[in-house]
């Protein structure tokens, strides 16, 4: 049973990566019966220019993709604006060791049977933490991920 999404969250807006279509697709329609609203893009070089054209209060990328893996892509971005919380889903996450301290995301998730469960509540515990956070439509400084984190 889907639990109602708070009044703002559908103010907050998400950019989702991942080449493969079927995988964009479920997740889509996973966050968007959330409430979420979310634009999509099958590559890292189609994200970052929807990125550099929007403003988004999250990202969740893939790792493995064509041309542009996702640390890459979270490194490019991190460039851009440091605090801006990012996701990391990949089936190679716990192979490779991947984690938050060495790829640069907020969260990072192995695409197991628990990655929706996870996905969900890592989405909302990033953006719905914080009842004085601005959506992305509205002006806010860019801080660094450090004092992101040092706030909490």
């Amino acid at each position: 049973m889907r639990g109602t999404p708070s009044e703002n969250v559908a103010n907050f807006s998400i950019l989702l990566v991942d080449d493969n279509r079927l995988g964009l697709i479920a997740r889509k329609a996973v966050l968007e019966d959330q409430g979420y609203r979310i634009t999509t893009a099958a590559e890292g070089q189609e994200a970052l220019e929807r990125f550099g054209r929007d403003k988004f209060d999250l990202i969740i990328t893939d790792y493995k993709m064509p041309k542009m893996n996702g640390l890459e892509l979270i490194g490019k971005i991190r460039e851009q604006a440091n605090a801006v919380p990012i996701i990391l889903i990949s089936g190679y996450a716990e192979a490779l060791g991947m984690t938050e301290a060495n790829t640069g995301a907020d969260v990072v998730i192995a695409k197991s049977a628990n990655e929706v469960p996870h996905l969900v509540r890592s989405v909302y515990r990033l953006l719905g933490r914080s009842a004085t956070r601005k959506p992305a439509g509205s002006h806010r400084p860019h801080t660094t991920r450090a004092k992101r984190q040092g706030a909490c």
